[in-house]
């Protein structure tokens, strides 16, 4: 089946005063200067799946300056035969708030409902940099393929934090531990087998790909003692006096990292060049999205920022035919519209420009 988004509407976003786009599946080519607001359009889209969005940004800094009065996301999609309406929105000062079909719902209510994947040029750093930003990446990834992820990655960074405040406080008493503990375990067992999971069906959908893109092995740097949840409350016990001295959890699967190898060269990512790590990014991104058409016979949505200006021309047309293949509505940027030749008439093309600080979105073709 098709995921398609259909319309958008967005008012008081970021440059976007007023901005409202009437979308086919095909995918999009979104081209303009610099500073026009083309990001800014796809980290809307991004905010209509659970979490903070492709810049993790607060509700107050997705407000258009200087009105500041809030912000509003309204998505009309289609899925098959059927439709929905997304409602995203925050008032000044306030959380953000989420109604689907016009009734209030939780923020992960959202990754039922639709996959959204991205690849934006921030994550460029991203075999190079802290482990946080790969666990991110890794927990977005099994996001998509288990939508109960977040409440086990909400669950788990809870209990932590609550057991975190105990040892800061030089707390001894066992039993507030023991029961902590105890959470935190069962949310990190059920974490950790959704992120094992995911590799796994990555690495399965990188098998036999007929891709331009390089192959990846995956692999998470401490599996255990994660997998059995007595066996990580018991770690967790035997850390405490440990835990007590350094003020923190220094055991659990907020610690694992994800490591990453061209599988043909048998090298680190870490220590490939900048193009063969924007390359191994692009094929863990299309795994992903060719993994869940696979296994829920519909291709996510897909956000791509930039990424056309670091491939050449060879590349850009086959991660096109790529996108087009799996059937995905997929929202690429760049600076110049003939980044997006190839795609032809397969596409949708949006031109954004910005007057007077606003950003003003027009569709050539129409």
């Amino acid at each position: 089946m098709s995921l398609a988004l259909t319309r958008l509407d967005l008012s008081h976003f970021r440059s976007h005063r007023r901005t409202t786009l009437d979308l086919d599946p095909r995918p999009v080519a979104i081209f303009g200067p610099n500073g026009a607001g083309k990001t800014n359009l796809i980290e809307a889209i991004s905010l209509l799946s659970p979490g903070r969005g492709l810049r993790r940004a607060t509700s107050d800094d997705l407000a258009r300056s200087p009105d500041r009065i809030g912000w509003r996301i309204v998505a009309d999609l289609t899925h098959g035969p059927r439709q929905h309406q997304i409602d995203a929105r925050a008032e000044a000062g306030s959380p953000r708030q989420t109604r689907i079909d016009g009734k209030a719902a939780p923020q992960n209510a959202l990754g039922s409902l639709l996959r959204i994947l991205w690849l934006v040029p921030s994550m460029d750093r991203l075999w190079s940099e802290g482990a946080e930003g790969r666990r991110r990446f890794l927990d977005r990834i099994a996001l998509s393929f288990q939508p109960g992820h977040a409440d086990a990655v909400l669950a788990y960074d809870k209990a932590m934090r609550d057991r975190n405040r105990l040892l800061r406080d030089q707390i001894t008493d066992t039993r507030w531990y023991a029961a902590l503990e105890f959470r935190m375990a069962e949310a990190g067992t059920a974490l950790a087998a959704n992120r094992a999971a995911a590799i796994a069906r990555l690495q399965q959908a990188q098998t036999g790909a007929i891709t331009a893109f390089p192959a990846a092995d995956l692999a998470l740097s401490d599996p255990a003692p994660f997998a059995d949840a007595a066996a990580f409350a018991a770690a967790l016990a035997d850390a405490r006096p440990g835990d007590l001295r350094a003020g923190r959890s220094r055991v659990g699967p907020h610690r694992v990292d994800l490591d990453v190898t061209f599988a043909a060269k048998a090298m680190p990512a870490a220590l490939c060049s900048t193009g063969e790590q924007k390359a191994l990014l692009i094929s863990l991104i299309l795994a992903n999205a060719r993994a869940l058409a696979e296994d829920t016979g519909t291709a996510p949505i897909l956000l791509l920022d930039e990424v056309a200006a670091h491939l050449d021309a060879d590349r850009r047309a086959a991660l096109y035919d790529e996108v087009c293949t799996l059937g995905a509505q997929a929202f690429l940027t760049g600076t110049g519209a003939e980044l997006f030749d190839s795609l032809g008439n397969r596409t949708q093309r949006l031109e954004v420009t910005e007057v007077d600080g606003e950003s003003r979105v027009r569709c050539p073709d129409r």
